[in-house]
């Protein structure tokens, strides 16, 4: 165990900067973990990933849940709809040589960085009202309102999508949950950001639940509890950093996109 400690500080890194844009870390940790470690199966890295998501997104959860700014309605939905898809992703992985993993994980990353700079056109208020939509009002602690509305089918959808290729890849699946949330779903950004923690945190416990059920995990559990450390501490940092951070800089976004982000003061 002493000669993973140095592990400890990388958590601390990967929790706080995860946590402050909801990518879980994961993003982070999956390309990190194929170069410390060359010779290892993507089974037992991504169960490596996986779990240190989970802590990282169960401390960040908790943070966020004391801001009041998770939306469990919408949280629990999505939680249950990534399952099979985190399922069928974690056992796909193990069929999956390193060369073709470190390639598809190449390009997933790829595309996610262009679908993060391209620029969407001016996505307006009345994009987000439907006969079919959920209309949700939240206050958080500081008495802040967020009213927005979004489509359940098509959460759902994208939820299983990304269960399947955030299990797959072990990378938590933030970096693609909070902007297709916010986006294409018209999710306020700090709420977007909280409830999709909440989310990858059952999406990510599922994916290691399956390693450890076909034996992966055993070989990395040093590993992931060194990393854990660093993350639960790391994690409590990013949620009250997020804090400070304005939504459109969480998303990389332009002034267009200021008009569905904005919360107003209730």
């Amino acid at each position: 165990m002493v000669q993973h400690l140095w592990l400890v500080p990388v958590g601390v890194l990967v929790g706080t900067f995860g946590t402050l844009i909801d990518a879980g870390g994961g993003f982070i940790l999956a390309p990190v973990l194929p170069l410390m470690y060359p010779y290892e199966s993507p089974e037992i890295l991504t169960s490596i990933s996986l779990a240190v998501v989970f802590f990282n997104a169960l401390s960040g959860s908790g943070a966020y849940a004391r801001m009041r700014r998770i939306d469990y309605r919408s949280g629990v939905l999505f939680a249950v709809a990534t399952v099979p898809g985190a399922v069928v992703g974690a056992l796909t992985t193990g069929y999956i040589p390193r060369r073709a993993f470190d390639l598809l994980f190449g390009t997933c990353m790829i595309v996610a960085a262009l679908f993060l700079l391209v620029r969407q056109g001016r996505a307006r208020s009345e994009q987000q009202c439907g006969a079919h939509h959920i209309h949700r009002t939240l206050i958080d602690t500081e008495g802040t309102r967020y009213t927005f509305s979004y489509n359940p089918v098509l959460g759902v959808v994208l939820s299983v999508v990304v269960g399947y290729f955030s299990s797959l890849l072990g990378i938590g699946g933030g970096i693609i949950h909070v902007p297709v949330m916010a986006r294409v779903l018209h999710f306020l950004v700090h709420i977007a950001t909280a409830t999709s923690h909440f989310t990858l945190a059952v999406m990510a416990l599922v994916g290691m639940l399956v390693h450890i059920a076909t034996g992966a995990f055993h070989h990395g559990i040093r590993r992931t509890i060194a990393l854990a450390l660093g993350v639960l501490i790391g994690a409590q940092l990013g949620a009250r950093l997020s804090h400070a951070v304005h939504g459109v800089w969480i998303l990389r976004c332009d002034k267009r996109y200021l008009t569905p982000f904005r919360h107003v003061s209730g």
